[in-house]
């Protein structure tokens, strides 16, 4: 069974850093492209970075570049998501996903799901 865990959510202060993690079980992740996504309260929940399966290609959305860094590690399994400069509109829950081909940031095309970890922004 394909399972995704998500972890490294926490409160933090704006400004502050946070590096969440997407461990892979029952697969492997290395022939999957991954996402990170997120939903905030009352809010469709949105794509935020992905990494295509070799790590050479990425995306992410316009409210996370130069802040935000995705990456992998195939040896471990584990994709990581890095949130610098956060800000209180980071505040979701955060999901990563993964979809057996190409990197995009449309939440639809990921059929595996993980459980999601919060991470609130606040002073």
């Amino acid at each position: 069974q394909l399972v995704l865990v998500e972890s490294g959510g926490g409160l933090v202060q704006p400004g502050g850093s946070l590096r969440l993690s997407c461990a892979a079980s029952g697969f492997t992740v290395d022939y999957y492209a991954i996402g990170w996504f997120r939903q905030a309260p009352g809010k469709e929940r949105e794509g935020v970075s992905c990494i295509s399966v070799s790590g050479g290609s990425t995306n992410y959305a316009d409210s996370v570049k130069g802040r935000f860094t995705i990456s992998r590690d195939n040896a471990k399994n584990t994709v990581y998501l890095q949130m610098n400069s956060l800000k209180p509109e980071d505040t979701a829950v955060y999901y990563c996903a993964a979809r057996w081909v190409g990197c995009t940031l449309a939440r639809l095309e990921y059929g595996y799901w993980g459980q999601g970890t919060q991470v609130t922004v606040s002073s």
